[in-house]
């Protein structure tokens, strides 16, 4: 695996910004689609993409892999396999002709996947270590009431006597966690 630097992973920078609605989210004829890449190629087609101009989204997290001995910090795909993309029909087309992806999953709820999304890349953004989840069974749904990740909601879990929150993305499911005071968090009714 070569060894990059962080790349643009978000295209354009304010995809993600913005309303929660899908009518803010995704304006006219654009729809969210999920990508579901050849073995090793989401870096790749997210290259693909930022030079088709197609927006796309590609959580990448920060990792020191050991390469003959010594320690190499590189970026990684958080969600192995996945990129998420919004556009239109022929921005999907243009993404397949790349040869990179195996299979496009249709998002029923685009306003839900980029809310999810939104809180991936707030928890990426706090520099916290984080886990991926899979298959997630549901638990108590919470908000985080202080600190540099208030308003951010998901599904507190125990495991080894501490307390861990869940952003999942539902749809594919898969999350990711991190360790938290519970403390922290507020239920929500």
């Amino acid at each position: 695996m070569p060894i990059l630097s962080l790349e643009p992973n978000v295209y354009p920078d304010d995809l993600l910004a913005g309303g929660d609605s899908a009518e803010q989210a995704d304006p006219g004829d654009r729809n969210w689609w999920v990508l579901y890449t050849r073995a090793r190629q989401e870096k790749s087609l997210a290259r693909d993409l930022l030079t088709r101009a197609i927006s796309f989204y590609l959580p990448l997290v920060p990792r020191r892999l050991l390469i003959r001995g010594r320690a190499v910090p590189s970026y990684v795909p958080l969600l192995t396999g996945y990129v998420f993309v919004c556009g239109s029909d022929e921005d999907r087309v243009r993404a397949l002709m790349t040869n990179r992806v195996a299979q496009v999953i249709d998002v029923g709820d685009p306003g839900r996947l980029r809310s999810d999304l939104k809180n991936i890349q707030l928890m990426i953004e706090s520099g916290t270590p984080l886990t991926v989840e899979s298959r997630l069974e549901s638990g108590s749904q919470v908000r985080i009431r202080g600190g540099p990740m208030m308003g951010l909601e998901g599904i507190v879990c125990r495991r080894k006597k501490s307390s861990r929150l869940i952003v999942w993305i539902k749809m594919l499911q898969q999350g990711v966690s991190l360790e938290i005071e519970d403390y922290l968090l507020d239920p929500i009714d």
